[in-house]
């Protein structure tokens, strides 16, 4: 796999988790996402929240969405650096909209923002390892 093979070659710093944590980890984190995507687009179809709490939601599923094409089809590490710490920028805002209206919604976001911090200070680390 030539995507595969060009990240492998990049620079990482040591603590980077093995290759084949990133596929275990979304596959976990992914179908959280969209149940509370779905639940967002659940309230607001009712009226229950304005599209400006849904708004961050949107955002982060289009940012989370550009990465794989920024890292492994373009192979720019300065957008994939921008567009990850989108990512974090619209999970945390995701996560402070939506608590009002749904503490169980924030909540599961927790693990994500976990992992996409973890995810923002590597990309930018294999940034600047590689520049």
């Amino acid at each position: 796999m030539e995507y595969g093979s060009w990240y492998s070659r990049q620079k990482k710093p040591s603590w980077a988790p093995p290759e084949i944590a990133f596929g275990q980890v979304w596959s976990i984190l992914y179908p959280i996402i969209f149940a509370v995507n779905i639940y967002v687009f659940y309230l607001l179809s009712k009226g229950q929240i304005s599209w400006r709490v849904a708004l961050p939601f949107w955002l982060n599923l289009f940012f989370n969405f550009a990465f794989s094409p920024l890292q492994f089809v373009l192979r720019s590490q300065i957008l994939s650096s921008i567009d990850i710490v989108l990512v974090l920028i619209t999970t945390i805002w995701c996560i402070i909209a939506i608590w009002p209206y749904s503490k169980l919604a924030s909540i599961a976001f927790v693990p994500y923002l976990i992992w996409v911090t973890i995810a923002s200070v590597l990309q930018i680390s294999i940034t600047v390892l590689n520049r």
